[in-house]
């Protein structure tokens, strides 16, 4: 039997839908959107533009804990009793961002089956993406974190297109996301570049698929 094709988001239909419930915003680079501790009465979705999503522990350390980009939600917690935000999430670049009220996006839940389906396969991939981070973690070197993050920011192995233009996202920023120094992601985003893995030009890193060739040879073998 075939695999039914799972049906791709219609972000103007949605919005149609939702009506008054939701507003759009447009956002320079490094705006928040909103901060660790916020109460929790909206979801949010990424038109254009990437955000990145920190927290901050007790002692004050902040960690990067996600990157994410255009056609992806965040700030879902609430629907789940989430009252106050957990994390802070700010613009990497300038962006444009929709405001769902949390009433507003229930209310579409319950009336849409079609979008009820994508949303929880949303949220389905946001919870693989979660655990294969921490595998990411335990289990492989500092440089293949690096280059699994650059395949996930350029879109391969997704459904959708790659696009291998990744907006200027620092290594500062990289670093923090895959646990290491800023020296280090340097050393491997030059030797990525003499691989040629990667380039650079005026937008951004471009991201070719002979590094997920290269990562797909050298996946890690974990044992029961």
């Amino acid at each position: 039997m075939p695999i039914k094709r799972q049906p791709s988001f219609d972000s103007t239909s949605f919005f149609a839908k939702v009506g008054e419930g939701r507003s759009v915003g447009k956002y320079r680079k490094g705006q928040i959107i909103f901060s660790q501790g916020d109460p929790g009465d909206a979801v949010f979705y990424v038109q254009k533009g990437n955000v990145k999503v920190t927290v901050v522990s007790e002692q004050g350390k902040e960690a990067v804990v996600a990157i994410l980009g255009t056609d992806e939600f965040f700030g879902e917690g609430c629907l789940a009793g989430q009252a106050l935000r957990i994390s802070t999430v700010k613009t990497v670049t300038d962006a444009v961002i929709a405001r769902i009220e949390k009433a507003a996006i229930i209310r579409v839940i319950h009336q849409e089956p079609t979008f009820a389906e994508l949303f929880i396969v949303h949220l389905l991939g946001r919870n693989i993406r979660v655990e294969a981070d921490l595998v990411d973690q335990l289990f492989n070197s500092s440089e293949k974190r690096l280059a699994r993050l650059l395949l996930l920011l350029a879109n391969f192995g997704k459904e959708a297109k790659p696009e291998p233009i990744i907006a200027n996202i620092s290594q500062e920023i990289l670093a923090e996301m895959i646990g290491t120094t800023r020296s280090r992601v340097s050393f491997f985003m030059n030797k990525f570049r003499e691989l040629g893995f990667i380039a650079y030009n005026g937008s951004g890193i471009e991201v070719h698929s002979s590094l997920l060739n290269a990562v797909l040879h050298d996946q890690p073998q974990i044992k029961p």
